[in-house]
């Protein structure tokens, strides 16, 4: 290993050995077009040439008006797609008037109780026309169903409706935390809105398999990627195992990696990424090249912004962006750079916005597919990711697949970022303003939401809601749910009507309590 003036190895951020210069060798693998098997250049024969990437900022606060304002605000300047962020107690399936959501109501995201809060979310919106991402897992098939149920009480059909729900319950207890029920009823549901989406909303991914969370929790680059990929393969298991078609299903498949700082690492990550699962599709299951077609969407890491000299976030960001768009994402986050202080701002929003038109625009990296292809340093750090996350899926596999070796990625990444907050706090890691290039700073001036407020407002009109519902027919509906997780039926449609007689998040995951009982960790 080469060492710098300093003496020191030089690694990447994750921890690769870095030489000084890097030559041919006869070892290189063939790169293979873009648009063909295995990927590595892109899933596009023209990539960016023909169409430049979804530009797609996650936003939801407060309630369900509050983020209507800014979805409209965000697609009047030029926003592609829609991405939505839920409260915790959404996450979790809790009402906003359950005591189990008391201070958390619209927090960290957009409350949603009842359709009538899907309706005012998405007030204005054409549904046929835009493209939505939700991000949430364990009350995935419930947000869906509430969002298929819209659609049919406004006329759009289902075969019209775009987007991706994240579904991937295996990161929640790996990484997040965000889990209700037991594992295996928890993959009951994962399959039910493949099996669902495959019949009814055909232009929808059913699931965005995420090594975010996994990398925001520490995990290197290489563990994102082989932890991902073991819980992708765990969900083509389940999907074969009641019946679907990975040829039909492969397709709608979609992946949600971060972008963190080190720009190179993340082209050869997600250039790797790209050929690793085509390559593991292709090996275990002999599947047709569509299927194996990686496709992600990426969000800036953040975990790396600072609340410390907060604008340094702005160049932080950039640089993300541009290793993902190097790297061929296919949808993307920009993060606001005062996201570690307090929900962004109306002028972050749009600056994180416009950092990706200008990438888009102006700095020509749109021009060629895959610009940094042929680099010996790039394609070294595509192979030595790759192999690297080959090693850690082969370990998974002797624990027997991702739901039974969910406790070993957990240490996996404790241990990574144990290691990596070392580096921080003994100065072998410079962090800019952190603890390097330090300076005196006044305490910013953070614009806080009345969360009581908005709390109080939100169960009144909660409370008005229950007040109006017809109780036979809430009560059938929710029977209907109850039968169909005792019976195995597919669990979408009975949810969906049962959004439609206005039953709310809360009551329809309380079913569910019922019948599988929730996760216990210990």
């Amino acid at each position: 290993m080469t060492e710098g003036q300093s003496g020191k190895a030089r690694v990447t951020g994750s921890g690769l050995p870095v030489e000084a210069v890097y030559e041919k060798t006869t070892a290189d693998r063939s790169l293979g077009p873009p648009g063909e098997f295995p990927y590595t250049r892109g899933v596009h024969p023209t990539m960016y040439r023909a169409r430049v990437w979804t530009m797609r900022q996650y936003a939801g606060f407060g309630t369900a008006e509050d983020t209507n304002r800014r979805y409209r605000y965000l697609l009047d300047q030029g926003t592609t797609g829609l991405s939505v962020a839920f409260d915790l107690p959404t996450q979790m399936g809790y009402d906003s008037d359950d005591p189990m959501a008391q201070g958390e109501v619209g927090r960290v995201g957009v409350a949603i109780d009842t359709l009538e809060d899907m309706e005012n979310l998405f007030r204005e919106i054409p549904l046929g026309e835009v493209s939505t991402s939700m991000t949430i897992n364990a009350t995935a098939a419930i947000l869906l169903a509430f969002y298929v149920a819209l659609a049919d009480e406004r006329g759009v059909p289902r075969e019209k409706l775009r987007g991706t729900v994240q579904n991937d319950v295996l990161k929640e207890y790996i990484a997040r935390g965000t889990y209700i029920y037991p594992v295996e009823p928890s993959l009951r549901l994962v399959s039910d809105v493949m099996a669902f989406c495959g019949d009814q909303v055909p232009r929808w991914n059913t699931i965005s398999i995420s090594g975010y969370h996994m990398r925001e929790a520490g995990a290197t680059a290489p563990q994102e990627l082989a932890f991902t990929f073991a819980n992708g393969l765990e969900y083509v298991e389940r999907a074969l195992a009641v019946g679907l078609d990975l040829a039909e299903f492969g397709p709608r498949l979609s992946f949600f990696f971060a972008a963190h700082n080190d720009v190179l690492e993340e082209v050869g990550k997600f250039r790797a990424a790209r050929r690793l699962w085509a390559q593991l599709l292709k090996d275990r299951y002999d599947a047709p090249d569509e299927a194996c077609r990686l496709r992600f969407h990426t969000q800036t890491g953040g975990s790396t912004l600072t609340a410390q000299q907060p604008l340094n976030n702005v160049v932080r960001v950039t640089l993300q962006a541009l290793s993902a768009v190097l790297g061929g994402t296919q949808s993307l986050h920009t993060n606001s750079f005062d996201e570690a202080l307090a929900l962004p701002s109306e002028e972050s929003a749009l600056l994180a916005l416009r950092t990706q038109q200008i990438l888009a625009h102006e700095s020509g990296v749109t021009n060629t597919v895959d610009p940094l292809a042929g680099s010996y340093f790039v394609e070294h750090l595509t192979d030595a990711v790759e192999a690297q996350a080959v090693e850690y899926l082969k370990r998974i596999d002797e624990l027997g697949g991702a739901a039974k070796a969910v406790e070993f990625m957990t240490e996996e990444i404790h241990r990574a970022a144990y290691r990596f907050q070392l580096e921080v706090e003994g100065g072998d890691r410079t962090v800019v303003g952190v603890n390097s290039f330090l300076e005196e700073e006044e305490n910013p001036d953070i614009h806080q939401p009345d969360y009581a407020a908005l709390e109080r407002s939100q169960k009144e009109s909660l409370g008005t809601l229950k007040g109006t519902r017809g109780a036979t027919l809430l009560d059938s509906a929710l029977e209907g749910i109850r039968e169909a997780a005792r019976s195995g039926e597919n669990l979408l449609p009975p949810m969906i009507e049962a959004a439609k007689v206005r039953a709310t998040l809360g009551e329809i995951s309380e079913v569910l309590r019922q019948e599988w009982g929730t996760y216990d960790q210990g």
